[in-house]
């Protein structure tokens, strides 16, 4: 299974943000333990390398995106991706970016907290608790 998390969940398990951080630890662990395969959006590395920089320093930055890399799959952001997302620009540019990139390389499922952002989305979108709790099931 092919699981795309939305930069909110990194950053919820990095930032430590409750209630949010136990999810998305479980969620890391499934992919570290390859229960699942997880992909980030390559806008979600930007993103995170620029805000960890900003409140850490460019070495934590580094570092933390060279253990991202190592876990997860990364979806491209190309000029077909962003055609198609501009066609179909939702209620935000950038998740309408990370919804195309995740449909570009056929993804099963996007986690995110802000489900409204991926309305539109034919990927079955889930947040943590929802992904979580249907793995028992």
């Amino acid at each position: 299974m092919k699981v795309l998390l939305d930069t909110n969940i990194v950053l919820d398990l990095m930032l430590k943000r409750e209630p949010f951080c136990n999810s998305a630890k479980e969620i890391f662990s499934l992919i570290e333990n390859r229960d699942i395969v997880g992909y980030l959006s390559a806008s979600t590395i930007t993103t995170i390398h620029y805000l960890v920089s900003k409140s850490f320093d460019k070495a934590k930055a580094e570092e933390i995106i060279d253990d991202l890399l190592l876990l997860f799959e990364i979806t491209d952001i190309n000029k077909p991706v962003l055609i198609d997302a501009v066609k179909n620009s939702g209620v935000d540019f950038e998740d309408s970016v990370i919804y195309t990139s995740a449909k570009f390389c056929d993804i099963d499922i996007i986690i995110t907290r802000d489900k409204r952002g991926f309305k539109n989305s034919t990927i079955l979108t889930l947040q943590p608790k929802e992904f979580l709790a249907s793995r028992c099931q």
